[in-house]
């Protein structure tokens, strides 16, 4: 084991962005999996091009922008003091997070080929959900984060945290929009 992690450590040094990529990837991809054979109750057959959809959300967005997010905010808040960690874990939460969940239901609604309505309904009815669900998991564990893991292995940590998480994602990411609201926005209309 220690073999693997001098390894995954020596490419983290070369290549960090590809690795924070590769190891999203796997992230997204397992939970996604979890998630079809543990959590879905309507009995439907594995779905391959959902994992791949949310396995590729992990390689090109969640890895690359959690890289250049959680270094900025390193950058701008160095340290580990209890205020420092709690700006952290603020920022995160009441910035990145909705952000992050607006990419991740509009990176779905397009490789779905879904129109730009379905990803607003998707909003809608999702986004909030996916945001005060997130401060359960990741207001604990960023405090973690910031406080004690070290800023090149932020994201791997994530990650490890991010598989269970996943699981609440991938349900929420393919459970189909609430009729009520797609109602009402026709009334609006």
């Amino acid at each position: 084991m220690s073999g693997i992690w001098s390894r995954y450590n020596k490419l983290l040094d070369a290549q960090p962005l590809l690795t924070k990529a590769l190891t999203s990837l796997t992230g997204f991809t397992l939970g996604d999996i979890l998630a079809q054979k543990f959590v879905n109750e309507d009995g439907a057959p594995y779905d391959i091009m959902r994992t791949i959809r949310l396995g590729s959300f992990g390689l090109l967005l969640h890895g690359t922008t959690g890289h250049y997010f959680y270094g900025f905010l390193d950058s701008k808040l160095p340290g580990t003091k209890p205020v420092t960690v709690a700006t952290k874990v603020a920022v995160d939460q009441f910035f990145w997070n909705p952000i992050f969940g607006c990419l991740f239901f509009g990176y779905l609604n397009a490789a779905e080929g879904k129109s730009f309505e379905d990803y607003k309904l998707k909003l809608k009815s999702d986004l909030q959900t996916a945001v005060m669900g997130s401060w359960a998991v990741w207001v604990p564990a960023h405090t973690i984060n910031f406080a004690f893991v070290p800023p090149a292995q932020r994201l791997l940590y994530i990650n490890s945290i991010q598989i269970g998480y996943n699981v609440f994602l991938s349900f929420l990411a393919n459970k189909k929009v609430d009729v009520e609201v797609e109602v009402e926005e026709k009334k609006v209309e």
